[in-house]
């Protein structure tokens, strides 16, 4: 059987463990399975610079024939823009892209995506902190800020850096298998692989701290009493405001609805007690303010895309209880 080649695309000032993550992923892929080539291309021979000053040689250049590629994965970094605007390197991307089998971005490396034609009618996502300029950039890809990476049909995408790591391993899984795949997390002492749903940060990091001290006791409240009554009525009665008061003001400090910010508490608190203990869903959902084991479920697949049974599998220490 012939072996499968996967090329990482680099350029001057690319973000190095953009490349050697996914790089090392399938270099244990291969350990184990055999029939995998991996290369790099650039634009013009010669070392290329990261933007950390390491270089890498790559084994091909755009002018070379790559011959059959199995996998094309465009890296990020700081010189993802500059890369963009060479017609001839995205050119050949966008041609060896339509020859592979799939496509992959890691972390900034979607704009070469964007740019070969490749997001248009299709779900993405880039770093949490590109995701707007990816968004404007390319209005006909739909960009979703939240997942660790995507895929839509034959084109994977990931956010920064270590997801680079989790996209190579969801790959492998689906091509090797989940044991070869545990296997080359075991071996590189990476925790677990993340589901491809999982946060790229934590909720509440996505929300502005609010001026007001009323409503920074109200997010501290929230966070602490996940079980309690938090609807608008009793959050705007502790903060002392009428409900529309509150409401648009804490929108307006928060960047965030009272609903949607306590629904993203909410999952905060049943992610942590999944990860953490061996309760019951039906603990979980109740100590969290859900109420119900299914409006928890709802909840997980609407903003994690992976059930709280799964999300359990794949992030906890402990056994669940029954």
């Amino acid at each position: 059987m012939s072996s499968r080649r996967i090329v990482f695309a680099v350029f001057p000032d690319f973000q190095i463990l953009d490349l050697t993550g996914p790089h090392e992923v399938f270099t244990q892929a291969a350990r184990l399975t055999g029939g995998i080539v991996l290369e790099t291309v650039a634009a013009t021979p010669g070392p290329v610079p990261s933007s950390g000053g390491l270089a890498v040689s790559p084994t091909l250049t755009i002018d070379e024939d790559a011959g059959p590629v199995d996998t094309l994965v465009a890296v990020g970094g700081r010189g993802i823009h500059r890369a963009c605007e060479d017609g001839r390197f995205v050119d050949w991307f966008a041609r060896t892209a339509h020859r592979a089998r799939r496509t992959a971005s890691v972390c900034s490396g979607a704009f070469l995506l964007g740019a070969a034609g490749l997001l248009d009618g299709r779900r993405a996502v880039t770093h949490w902190s590109r995701c707007d300029q990816l968004a404007e950039q390319y209005p006909q890809a739909t960009v979703d800020p939240v997942p660790i990476f995507v895929r839509d049909g034959e084109v994977w995408t990931s956010a920064g850096v270590t997801a680079g790591m989790d996209l190579a391993l969801a790959m492998t899984e689906d091509d090797h298998g989940p044991e070869i795949s545990r296997a080359i997390a075991r071996q590189m002492v990476m925790f677990v692989q993340r589901p491809g749903g999982q946060a790229q940060f934590s909720a509440q990091l996505t929300a502005q701290r609010p001026g007001r001290a009323p409503l920074r006791d109200v997010l501290g409240w929230i966070a602490d009493h996940p079980d309690c009554d938090l609807g608008v009525a009793a959050l705007a009665a502790r903060a002392a405001m009428s409900e529309r008061n509150f409401t648009r003001v804490f929108r307006a400090e928060t960047g965030h609805t009272p609903a949607a910010y306590v629904e993203s508490a909410r999952i905060e608190a049943a992610r942590r007690l999944l990860e953490t203990t061996s309760a019951t869903l039906e603990s979980v959902a109740h100590d969290c303010g859900f109420g119900t084991v299914e409006t928890l479920h709802r909840s997980f697949k609407r903003t994690l895309q992976v059930t709280p049974g799964e999300y359990r599998k794949h992030f906890s220490a402990h056994t669940v209880a029954v």
